[in-house]
C-alpha cells in the first residue's frame, strides 16, 4: 500500500470534505509512463533490489510528476518478490569473524598494518572462497542485496493506473476514526472480507433492503493498535468494490487538516477491486445439493425458489450465513435456511446449535437483551 508521503500530495480540501485527486487512467501520457515502469521492473528480474531502486532514481529524475512515479514504483513494487541469496555461511557470522580483525583501510599505516584487500584475502583463503566471493555473502541478507525474483502479476499500463487510483482512495483509510457503509447486494464476500481483516463492526439491516455497517477506525479512542488495524482498514476496502451498490462515509483526519473531515466513495467511481470473488458454491458439496434439490424439488415444487447464501443473520460482532434459503414464491416471508455440513466434529456441531439457538432466540424475543 501507498505510504501516507505519496498520498498527502493528492489529497483535495473543500470545507469540511475530503477527496483523493485520482490520475486519468486514459491518458497516454501516463500510460506512456506505466508501461516505462512495468518494462523497467521486467528488465530487473534476476537483479538486487538496489539495482531496481537506483534504476527508479535515475528514471525520476529531476521530473515534476515525481510523486506519480514514485507512487506506481511502491505498487509496482508491493507485488513483487525479493528473495535472500542462498549463501554457504551466514553474513552476520561473517561480518562478526571479519570486523574482529578490528578495522581495516584500502591503504596501511603505522597502527593499522593490514589493508582491507589483505584481510578479504586472509579470511576468504581460511573459508576456500574468492575474495569476490566474499565480499557478495558479506552484505547478501541485507534487503538491498535481495534478487528480484517475481515480477508480481502480468500489468498493463491501464491496470497499474487502476491499481494506483484504488491505493489512493484507501489509503485514506489510515486516518479514519469512524466508517460507515451501506451496501445492496453481493454481501456473501464482504462478510467475509469484514471477518477476515478483523474489523470491529455494527450492522443492521436497511428497510429499503441491503445492510449498514458501521466501523470503527484506526484512529479511533477504542482502537490502539493504530498502524496495524489501520493498515487493515485500508486493505478492506476491494471488498467493498465487489458489491454491485454501495456507499462509504467516512470520519478522517489527516495530518495537514486542523480537524475532523468528511471522506465519500460509492459505487459511481471507477475504482476497480483486485480481490477475487467467491465462485457460485464453496464446495462440491453445495454443488451437488443444489443440483440435487433442481432435479427433485424444483420442477414438482416450483412454488420454492433456492437461494444461495441470500441471509445475512446478525449476531452481534459477527455474522451467519445459511449456505442456501427456500424463498415460498406463494409467501415471501416463509423461509427455509440451510446449512451443509461437511466434515465435523462433536464441538463443531455443539457450537453450530447454539449459534442457531441464539438467532431462534433473537428473531423471536424483541425483549431479550441479545437482540441484534
Amino acid at each position: 500500500m501507498l505510504t501516507s508521503e505519496l498520498i498527502k500530495p493528492k489529497l483535495r480540501f473543500s470545507g469540511l470534505t475530503l477527496s483523493v485527486e485520482m490520475v486519468n487512467e486514459q491518458d497516454a501520457w501516463l500510460l506512456q509512463m506505466a508501461q516505462d515502469l512495468i518494462a523497467l521492473l521486467q528488465q530487473h528480474v534476476g537483479h538486487r533490489r538496489e539495482e531496481w531502486e537506483e534504476a527508479l532514481d535515475a528514471y525520476e529524475g529531476d521530473r515534476l510528476d515525481y510523486v506519480v512515479v514514485r507512487g506506481l514504483a511502491k505498487v509496482l513494487s508491493d507485488a513483487t518478490t525479493f528473495t535472500p541469496l542462498t549463501t554457504p555461511f551466514s553474513p552476520a557470522k561473517l561480518r562478526e569473524r571479519l570486523f574482529a580483525r578490528g578495522p581495516v583501510f584500502t591503504s596501511s599505516n603505522l597502527f593499522h598494518p593490514h589493508t582491507r584487500q589483505e584481510v578479504l584475502q586472509e579470511v576468504a583463503g581460511e573459508l576456500a572462497l574468492s575474495t569476490e566471493e566474499l565480499e557478495a555473502i558479506l552484505f547478501a541478507d541485507r534487503r538491498a542485496s535481495y534478487v528480484l525474483t517475481d515480477a508480481g502479476p502480468t500489468w498493463t499500463p491501464s491496470l497499474l493506473l487502476a491499481r494506483y487510483n484504488l491505493e489512493l482512495a484507501r489509503g485514506v483509510l489510515y486516518w479514519a476514526s469512524h466508517i460507515t457503509i451501506e451496501a445492496s447486494s453481493n454481501y456473501k464476500d464482504l462478510w467475509r472480507y469484514i471477518k477476515l481483516f478483523k474489523l470491529m463492526f455494527w450492522a443492521e439491516p436497511k428497510q429499503e433492503g441491503g445492510y449498514r455497517i458501521d466501523l470503527d477506525g484506526p484512529i479511533s479512542p477504542f482502537v490502539s493498535s493504530t498502524l496495524r488495524y489501520g493498515r487493515q482498514m485500508a486493505a478492506f476496502l476491494p471488498a467493498l468494490l465487489l458489491c454491485d451498490e454501495w456507499q462509504l462515509h467516512a470520519q478522517v483526519r489527516p495530518p495537514q487538516a486542523t480537524g475532523e473531515m468528511v471522506y465519500r466513495l460509492d459505487s459511481t467511481y471507477s475504482l476497480r477491486s483486485f480481490f477475487k470473488s467467491s465462485g457460485l458454491f464453496d464446495s462440491r458439496l453445495e454443488a451437488d445439493f443444489a443440483g440435487e434439490f433442481e432435479q427433485k424439488m424444483g420442477h414438482k415444487r416450483g412454488h420454492w425458489r433456492l437461494t444461495r447464501e441470500s441471509e445475512v443473520l446478525l449476531l452481534g460482532n459477527t455474522v451467519m450465513i445459511p449456505d442456501f434459503v427456500l424463498v415460498d414464491d406463494r409467501d415471501e416471508n416463509r423461509k427455509i435456511m440451510i446449512e451443509l455440513v461437511g466434515f465435523w466434529h462433536p464441538q463443531y456441531l455443539r457450537h453450530k446449535i447454539e449459534i442457531i439457538s441464539y438467532v431462534f432466540v433473537t428473531k423471536n424475543d424483541p425483549n431479550d437483551s441479545r437482540r441484534t
